[in-house]
């Protein structure tokens, strides 16, 4: 069902029941790992497959960066800070180490 580099890759599935009483197959909620990871200061216009393939040399490795946050939205680790902020905040993030 999922590719080998998947983050979903292995995970089981389970039955929910829907409103109008029909059940579905979703996958079981995973327990997201605790890497060793350093902190890496973001550029613009830096985005998580960008940064996943300079660090490892492989761009669908974004999600292990993603995991070693704790944003729920991957992608917002990579927004820019308000335009109207005065002085930028300079945004750090974990990446797993390789």
């Amino acid at each position: 069902m999922f590719l080998e580099n998947s983050r979903y890759f292995g995970q089981k599935t389970m039955a929910v029941k829907l409103a109008d009483g029909s059940t579905a197959q979703a996958l079981q909620p995973r327990r997201l790992p605790a890497p060793a990871s350093e902190p890496l200061e973001l550029k613009v216009p830096d985005r998580l497959d960008i940064l996943a393939q300079r660090l490892y040399l492989d761009s669908t490795r974004f999600w292990h960066v993603a995991d070693a946050n704790t944003r729920v939205e991957a992608r917002l680790l990579t927004d820019p800070p308000p335009a109207n902020a005065a002085a930028p905040p300079v945004q750090i993030i974990q990446v797993p180490r390789k």
